[in-house]
């Protein structure tokens, strides 16, 4: 991944990530809550995005360090084109997880 291909952005209005293929869109009004994970396995940043089988999330990461988790009011498509499954949860790495969460102060 490149910063091209993999990005996230947190604006007034929406949360949207990029990680190459994957494309995942929010409005920051449906972030419940926010807080930095890690580190993770090798296994759950090697390659495309991630779905987790435990609970749905969703996770674009690209290094094992730490990244912050994202748990949303209402579910949302991201991994599949077809919609479904829909995520209750993004894990993202971004290179400074506090910075991100600063900018995400629950409404």
């Amino acid at each position: 991944m490149t910063p091209r291909t993999a990005w996230v952005e947190l604006d007034d209005d929406d949360l949207t990530v990029r990680f190459g293929l994957w494309r995942l869109v929010t409005p920051r009004r449906n972030i419940a809550d926010g807080q930095i994970t890690g580190p993770y396995s090798f296994a759950k940043v090697a390659g495309p995005a991630h779905l987790s089988l435990a609970d749905r999330g969703i996770t674009f990461a690209t290094t094992t360090r730490r990244g912050v988790c994202f748990t949303l009011r209402e579910p949302v498509a991201g991994i599949s084109p077809f919609g479904r499954p829909l995520h209750p949860g993004v894990t993202v790495t971004v290179a400074d997880p506090e910075g991100l969460l600063h900018r995400a102060p629950l409404r």
